[in-house]
């Protein structure tokens, strides 16, 4: 690439980033004022520093934390998806092939069924986060013995589809009808009745696995070129996977711990963003964070404003959003093959 194309590129995805970042505001901006009871841009500043008791109720306690939540997951499915997607080498890959999401599911779910829900507001999202990481470990584990990504996947299955069995048979031996609804509804995604303090529960986890895989990039741009050429190169193959696997656990293990199973916004952000930044990892990992939190977010305030009996779950949502999108690159891609 001449120097010329190199700063048009640069350029054009530093304007993507902008745009991303434009957008963001106008939504988070949209995800305050909008809602079952409507309120001005006046109205909504004067809660932020002290005004009608009822609205700043609404505003603070209910919107900003469900706002923020929504901005953070979605950010931390986007890179993670991207980053998975940039060390698997596999276009179809997302957070939840390593399994650490339903591992998360499985906590949540176990902390549910035991009631030790009942006992602590924190148990919950704790018992996720264990699950979380004792899936990383597991994967980790297998990373450093320089498995390949062929492996990395079929473990991944294998750790997903023992949570989900653990998971049903947790909902088949459910005590009473009401401990089943708590689980089926947690099991669905949702940004629903969070509050600030989940918002400070995943922050110091989802920054560290950011900061993970954000630097991973230039590596995973080298891995672009097979295994040996990355060697050559001097990139450690098995702490690379560890970098991007602890990244992408605390990321995800983190959001599932707050809004239980959100799918597909790790898979759709990067496909959506390479068209317009290029195929290189590194270039695809900061524009998927932006992505992944506008569409979550996008995706929430339609769950929101959709004149429904019941509010949706966000998780099925994105879900249908997410399978059409799926089918697509699936197709295309055996297009693509010999």
């Amino acid at each position: 690439m001449s120097a010329t194309a190199a700063t048009e590129s640069m350029i054009r995805q530093h304007r993507i980033n902008l745009g991303l970042t434009a957008l963001l505001v106008g939504l988070s901006v949209a995800g305050l004022l909008l809602g079952h009871v409507s309120l001005s841009p006046w109205q909504t500043l004067a809660q932020l520093f002290g005004g009608d008791e009822r609205l700043a109720v609404i505003v603070l306690e209910i919107r900003l934390p469900r706002v923020a939540l929504g901005l953070l997951v979605g950010a931390s499915l986007g890179l993670s998806g991207a980053a998975l997607q940039g060390l698997l080498r596999n276009p179809l890959a997302e957070p939840g092939i390593l399994g650490v999401s339903a591992s998360a599911g499985l906590g949540a779910v176990l902390a549910l069924y035991f009631g030790l829900a009942q006992v602590s507001v924190w148990a919950l999202p704790v018992c996720a986060l264990l699950g979380a990481l004792l899936a990383t470990a597991f994967l980790a584990l297998l990373a450093l013995r320089d498995a390949s990504p062929l492996s990395l996947i079929l473990a991944g299955v294998a750790v997903s589809s023992l949570a989900i069995a653990l998971t049903s048979l947790a909902l088949n031996l459910a005590p009473n009808p009401l401990a089943l609804s708590e689980m089926v509804l947690w099991l669905l995604g949702s940004l629903r009745d969070r509050g600030l303090s989940d918002v400070g529960l995943v922050v110091p986890f989802m920054a560290l696995g950011w900061a993970l895989l954000l630097s991973a990039g230039r590596e995973l741009d080298a891995l672009t070129l097979g295994e040996d050429t990355a060697r050559s190169l001097g990139v450690g193959l098995g702490w690379l996977r560890i970098r991007v696997i602890g990244g992408a656990a605390l990321t995800v293990g983190a959001a599932t711990a707050v809004t239980g199973s959100i799918g597909f916004v790790g898979l759709i952000a990067p496909h959506l963003l390479r068209p317009w930044v290029g195929y290189q990892p590194s270039r695809v990992l900061l524009p998927s964070l932006l992505a992944g939190a506008a569409l979550l977010a996008a995706s929430d305030l339609a769950v929101r404003l959709i004149p429904t009996h019941q509010e949706l779950m966000l998780g099925v949502v994105t879900a249908l959003l997410g399978v059409p999108f799926f089918m697509h690159l699936l197709l295309r891609t055996r297009r693509t093959l010999p």
